[in-house]
């Protein structure tokens, strides 16, 4: 017997398991106990190539991919070669997933008939939900033209497996490539909205289908849950003696008292009483919630610490009543009856740093921007007037109202952006651009505008009005419909 050795090697069973083999092609290969590996069906042919390496490769060939005979072997647990039937299990030394209950027809990874239909259908019978996804997904991706054109036309040829092995998701186009212009040469009448829910492209061909649900509209109740007795409570057009803070506190001016209630604990408190030889006029919180300045009717006015209830300053100039009031940074604004506007910066000992005059008749309303840099001013002469930080003349002029001007606002918005309500006689908020000195929009609202209040969170803004419908409306900006009246 000529001599062989078979060198094995414990391995990944991952791998290919080698074998150097020094018998000769011919010899089957045998156990220990001489017993041959497989039956003689399986034996080797001997080689008749004169080429050695030749035949010890093919030697090697078949014995890593041996032919196993048709008859059945034995089966054992554990072994490579088990019974060649559909009821038993094959087992190896790799594993292959199955994928027969995978989804593929949904990642467009099968290929499909020219009717539409794939080649291997489930068979849980959700076909149906599968084409519905992978329409609602090439129409995300690719838009309702591409996803149209794929599912409505049967004649073109659709891309087979092999096309898709490499681009399982492209319908025929290029995912990257450059959006039409809706604007030119386009059917579509529905503009691309800039609140969009598709993070590729248009969504109008399944608008229904993806958008959210509309949302209810907003109700604003038309009664108020708080009621707050008021007495003493000056009826006068040209006073503002109601200021809210940032603190949600609210200061009111009742006759010669000034009072402090907070939302938060409905606690009332009495912050000043200013005798029985004078009156509150006007009040204004600081933009930080924490002092409060005080217009009284002989023309001055007191800043008051709101958590200690003590006066801090009292400051004159005018020589009539204090009707309105406005805080900058540091700056202090009063509008008086005598038709003049006093700067006040309370980081200085002076009363007044700066005096404005321009109005004719009593200014009744004041109001600085949001970035300190402007002040709008109205008056009893029926004009509105915008001031810069430096100069003693307006740098705008407004004259559009045909009644007093006292309820302005600045948009938190938009800059430049100031509305302006007018009196009995105009009733109109006007909207005005001044970074452009232009005249924007106009609406009658059909009473005197007596306060004008921008939101800071939504494009909104609340009027109050006066004589004749007393009406408190919330407008929508700048289409100015009434979100609740």
């Amino acid at each position: 017997m000529e001599d062989f050795m078979v060198e094995d090697r414990i391995r990944d069973p991952t791998r290919t398991e080698r074998a150097s083999i020094s018998q000769p092609a011919s010899a089957p290969v045998r156990r220990s106990d001489d017993t041959p590996l497989l039956s003689d069906a399986a034996e080797l042919p001997a080689s008749s190539n004169p080429n050695p390496s030749s035949s010890t490769a093919a030697s090697l060939d078949t014995h890593i991919n041996p032919t196993f005979p048709k008859s059945p072997l034995k089966e054992r647990s554990g072994s490579a070669f088990s019974t060649p039937s559909s009821s038993h299990t094959s087992y190896s030394d790799r594993f292959i997933p199955s994928r027969t209950g995978s989804h593929l027809s949904t990642f467009a990874l099968l290929e499909r008939s020219p009717t539409g239909a794939y080649s291997t259908p489930s068979s849980d019978g959700r076909e149906d939900g599968a084409a519905a996804y992978s329409m609602l997904l090439r129409t995300e991706l690719f838009g309702p033209d591409v996803a149209s054109t794929i599912s409505s036309s049967s004649s073109e040829k659709l891309p087979t497996a092999r096309e898709l092995k490499f681009s399982p998701m492209s319908p025929n186009k290029n995912i990257f490539r450059f959006k039409t212009d809706l604007r030119s040469g386009s059917t579509s009448t529905k503009p691309e909205s800039p609140y969009s829910l598709s993070p590729v492209g248009v969504d109008s061909a399944l608008a229904g289908t993806l958008s959210s649900p509309r949302k209810a509209p907003r109700k604003i109740p038309r009664s108020p849950y708080k009621v707050l007795d008021a007495p003493a409570l000056q009826d006068d057009f040209y006073l503002n003696l109601v200021d809210w803070s940032s603190h949600n506190v609210l200061s009111v001016g009742l006759g010669t008292c000034v009072y402090l209630w907070s939302a938060c604990t409905s606690k009332v408190t009495k912050l000043c009483d200013l005798g029985p030889d004078d009156t509150v006029c006007s009040v204004g919180w600081t933009q930080r919630g924490t002092y409060l300045a005080v217009g009284t009717n002989l023309g001055g006015v007191q800043i008051w610490d709101a958590q200690r209830c003590k006066k801090v300053r009292t400051m004159g100039g005018h020589r009539t009543r204090v009707g309105t009031l406005a805080w900058g940074s540091h700056i202090l604004s009063s509008g008086s009856r005598d038709r003049s506007i006093l700067q006040r910066d309370i980081r200085v000992q002076a009363d007044f740093v700066n005096k404005l005059t321009g109005h004719k008749s009593e200014v009744c309303g004041l109001k600085w921007s949001y970035d300190d840099r402007e002040l709008a001013s109205g008056g009893n002469d029926n004009q509105l007037f915008v001031w810069g930080q430096q100069g003693t003349q307006p740098m705008l002029k407004f004259s559009e109202h045909t009644a007093a001007v006292k309820a302005i606002a600045w948009s938190p918005h938009q800059h430049g952006l100031l509305a302006s309500g007018g009196g009995t006689a105009d009733r109109c908020i006007r909207f005005w651009n001044t970074a452009t000195s232009s005249h924007l929009s106009c609406v009658d609202t059909g009473s005197q505008v007596c306060n004008l209040v921008w939101s800071k969170n939504v494009n909104e803004l609340v009027s109050t009005h006066g004589y004749s419908q007393n009406q408190i409306i919330v407008w929508r900006y700048p289409a100015m419909s009434k979100a609740s009246y």
